[in-house]
């Protein structure tokens, strides 16, 4: 009997470590669940800044390392129940000047982008399946330009490592509508005490590497919104790059949704 007895009690205790295992993880997130919780406290960080305004300097490359010069100014405002809305008016050179693109992001709808053209006085609406085209003869697509809304991607923690000094997530978005995007997945790293995106890696549709976005020259405005000062994209299979340069930003404006009307884009200076 107390062999039997022995034995039982073994058993138990087994089954309960078991299932104490078994809960353990169970409780443990999925590489899913965790880029989701990533990607959500990211985009919690960035929002409530209402509307901000900047200056932006675009610098074109091409292969062999010439290099043509843009300047814009980025208004960009928060709406309440819905994405965000922007303009981007070109300043110079003469051959753009006037040139106006306005984006209405949605949070699960198709985005809205439409694009003034000065020189024939009028706004040509993007479509949807064009808007992995190149924005102004940049490496940034209509696509990149767009802000990115939570809902529109699917997330995947790959791990973490260092970038830049930075000890970062690495994570995996993939864009929900494949049929209209330009990309099959991206790969982000963002830093672990503020979230920053430091690199991103763009996928084409065949899954091969296409463009490589990097950032640096943070700072953080409002003592809460971080900011970067240059954002560097370069096209791997074409051997050409962008930059921006950003600066003069500024929150809290007055802008408001009727400034970012598509029936206006003929009257905005």
């Amino acid at each position: 009997m107390r062999d039997m007895s022995w034995a039982w009690i073994v058993t138990v205790v087994g089954l309960i470590v078991v299932a104490a295992t078994d809960r353990s993880v169970a409780a443990e997130p999925s590489a899913e669940e965790r880029g989701l919780a990533i990607a959500t406290e990211a985009d919690r960080r960035e929002s409530g800044y209402g509307d901000s305004t900047a200056s932006l300097r675009m610098v074109l490359r091409n292969k062999q390392g010439q290099t043509s010069e843009r300047e814009l100014r980025i208004r960009t405002l928060e709406t309440e129940n819905d994405g965000t809305k922007s303009l981007c008016i070109f300043d110079t050179p003469a051959d753009v000047k006037g040139t106006i693109l306005l984006t209405h992001t949605h949070k699960e709808a198709e985005d809205d982008q439409w694009l003034f053209l000065p020189a024939l006085r009028r706004i040509r609406r993007i479509a949807a399946q064009n808007k992995s085209g190149s924005f102004m003869g940049s490496e940034f697509s209509y696509e990149d330009i767009a802000a990115q809304e939570l809902a529109k991607y699917t997330y995947r923690w790959l791990g973490d490592e260092v970038y830049d000094g930075n000890d970062c997530y690495v994570i995996e978005r993939t864009p929900v509508d494949k049929a209209n995007s330009g990309y099959s997945r991206q790969v982000a790293w963002l830093d672990k005490e503020h979230y920053r995106t430091w690199k991103v890696d763009y996928y084409d549709r065949k899954n091969e590497r296409l463009k490589t976005l990097t950032f640096q020259g943070y700072r953080k405005y409002v003592d809460r919104f971080w900011r970067a000062g240059q954002m560097d994209m370069v096209n791997h299979q074409t051997g050409k790059s962008t930059t921006l340069n950003w600066s003069d930003f500024t929150f809290g404006t007055g802008l408001k949704e009727i400034d970012f009307d598509r029936h206006s884009l003929t009257l905005l200076r």
